[in-house]
């Protein structure tokens, strides 16, 4: 299939959302409003900012501080386990192959865990993917279903990762890898997952501070990069990662 084409240009946000540094220490918490436009969502995207939508109350803008990021120049961490996981299942990964769909299995959270991928949000991310702002990356078994994947927004060299799930087990962090591998050799600089957390570090993610986090985005946020959308096999990521 090749790369994914450029973006379509987009308007002027109707908003003007504050500045990433005036977010609040604890929480990133850096607006309420606004909406979720394609103007107003990639305007967000390039400057550091994102929604996050909470129940009963209008919808929150965050920045945090750190900021979650993998440099793909470093490449994911693969675990012993997992090499074993890539070079055995027999999986393949595409690019926007199901963009609907993963959105949709990030959506189904069970029971009493929660989730922030709304129906709005679903729509709001629909738009932009069908302007080339927003992808997906599918994780398939060998019988031709889908068992994981993730979907974010790229602004430039910047890879904002939204979400991500599985229905067997690692498949989630075969997604993630993926992304890393062809987002670095599509030219890319940064996966940017928002909030540090224990089970992303463990894929190589690092803890950043905001002002160097903007600071690495303003660089690259204009950069011309094409993520490859061809069906690839898992068991290519197994042999040069570092483990």
């Amino acid at each position: 299939m090749g790369p994914a084409p450029p973006p379509r240009p987009v308007g002027r946000s109707a908003w003007a959302l504050p500045e990433p540094a005036s977010a609040d220490e604890a929480t990133g918490l850096v607006a309420f409003g606004a909406d979720l436009a394609v103007e107003t969502l990639v305007d967000a995207y390039r400057r550091g900012i994102f929604p996050w939508p909470h129940d009963a109350m209008p919808l929150p803008w965050f920045s945090p501080d750190p900021r979650g990021v993998l440099d793909v120049a470093a490449g994911a961490r693969v675990s012993k386990s997992l090499r074993q996981r890539l070079r055995r299942c027999g999986w393949t990964t595409t690019v926007d192959a199901a963009f609907d769909q993963v959105v949709g299995a990030c959506a189904d959270r069970p029971a009493g865990e929660g989730t922030w991928v709304s129906g709005e949000m679903r729509t709001a991310y629909g738009r932009l993917h069908r302007l080339g702002w927003a992808h997906s990356l599918e994780v398939w078994d060998v019988g031709g279903r889908l068992v994981g994947g993730l979907y974010g927004v790229r602004v430039g060299g910047c890879f904002t990762g939204e979400s991500m799930f599985h229905r067997e087990p690692d498949a989630s962090k075969v997604a993630f890898v993926d992304l890393v591998r062809r987002w670095g050799e599509a030219g890319g600089a940064m996966v940017d997952v928002q909030i540090p957390t224990d089970h992303l570090a463990s894929l190589g993610v690092e803890a950043m501070a905001r002002p160097e986090f903007l600071a690495w985005l303003a660089r690259v946020r204009h950069a011309p990069v094409g993520v490859a959308r061809d069906r690839l096999a898992v068991s290519r990521l197994a042999g040069s990662e570092a483990g």
